[in-house]
């Protein structure tokens, strides 16, 4: 298959194909291991660490291509099981409808309960999904259905589900069993459960209380190694007539710790400011940063605003730290004259739950990078 042609090769939020993706082939390799041996993963790391890309370049291969059915589910923004099905059946079909087999053509047979969403289009003749949340009158019905259709597939299917901890906050009761018992009689279809609350997923699957209890391996993902990183971004120039300066790179890497999609924004800007008659040097960074911090500062400043005054607070406070540690502590306190203990201790608790801050055991940090880098220029 022919690479396609990409003006900037330091892709971000989509992943185009193998040449340029960086490395991971261990856990490429971990990953389809799972996946031929029936065997399903709880893939846990930090948002925008490159999950999704890891997961779509395991699909991407020729041998996963041939060997399964793939599907790739995000349920991040859902609420209810009601949208997880919704979502479920929409990827199946959308993934499926191109394909055009006896197994493709057989959805709306199986999964009788959505056959009000199929229609015609009046002008190709092609067959859509159209269907609303509100058609899903009964979702452990539509999800008994999908997960019948997955089995009688011609070939293996892995299903991907993005934020799986998600489920854990359902408005509807005992989700996490019912979904557990549907996946538990699977013969045929493998599951990879991606997270990114570390905290959430490792309770989960390796707590004992809870359905999910040792039905998955776990698989941390770490940042791509620094060196790894630097000979893919030095190839990326030199291959469109650029060149950089690698200690450049470095820096890049160690400010946003190698958290791929922040390494990978700041190096598209460098590229993109850089011409082939003068090397890319720390002179375009500050340059880079400003731009791509800029173009996100009304959305900031949008946030910002709809947060209450302590919360606040103590967000820039935790954006100065840049990784704080006893944010309660009279001495921390202090430092950013904050409102009492308990206070700090409330507002922390509204800033994690909408993703605002992240914690990793007793250390907390702005989740957006960018936005931290924001805040302690502003504030």
């Amino acid at each position: 298959m022919r690479t396609p042609t990409i003006l900037n090769p330091f892709v971000v939020g989509r992943y185009v194909s193998d040449h340029y993706f960086c490395d991971r082939e261990q856990e490429t390799a971990f990953l389809t291991k799972q996946m031929e041996n029936s065997r399903n993963v709880a893939l846990i790391a930090p948002r925008r660490m490159g999950k999704t890309g890891l997961i779509q370049h395991c699909f991407n291969q020729a041998h996963f291509k041939d060997n399964f059915y793939t599907f790739f589910v995000d349920i991040y923004a859902t609420t209810s099981l009601t949208e997880f099905v919704y979502l479920l059946g929409k990827a199946i079909y959308e993934e499926l409808k191109p394909q055009k087999t006896s197994w493709t053509e057989s959805f709306f047979q199986i999964i009788r309960s959505l056959r009000m969403g199929f229609k015609l289009d009046p002008l190709t003749g092609e067959p859509s999904f159209d269907i609303g949340l509100g058609d899903i009158q009964k979702p452990e019905t539509t999800l008994d259905e999908i997960f019948s259709y997955l089995e009688n597939a011609n070939k293996p299917c892995v299903v991907a589900i993005d934020e799986f901890q998600q489920i854990a906050s359902y408005e509807e009761k005992n989700v996490e069993a019912s979904l557990r018992t549907r996946i538990q009689q699977c013969k045929q279809t493998q599951f990879i459960f991606s997270g990114s609350k570390r905290h959430l997923m490792n309770n989960m699957f390796n707590s004992s209380s809870k359905p999910f209890y040792q039905s998955a391996i776990c698989m941390n993902l770490e940042a791509i190694p620094m060196e790894t990183y630097l000979a893919f971004a030095v190839r990326l120039f030199e291959e469109r007539g650029k060149q950089i300066d690698p200690n450049l790179i470095k820096h890049v890497y160690l400010r946003f710790d190698g958290c791929t999609w922040f390494v990978q924004m700041v190096m598209n800007e460098l590229f993109a400011l850089t011409t082939p008659d003068e090397p890319c040097g720390m002179g375009l960074l500050d340059v880079a940063l400003k731009n791509v911090i800029q173009s996100q500062e009304g959305s900031y400043k949008d946030l910002l605003s709809r947060l209450a005054p302590r919360q606040k607070m103590v967000l820039q406070a935790i954006a100065k730290e840049k990784k704080a540690q006893g944010v309660t502590s009279s001495a921390f306190i202090k430092k950013y004259n904050l409102p009492s203990a308990s206070s700090v201790q409330s507002a922390l608790k509204a800033l994690l739950k909408n993703d605002w801050v992240t914690q990793e055991e007793n250390t907390y940090q702005v989740y957006d990078s960018f936005f931290a880098e924001w805040l302690r220029e502003e504030y």
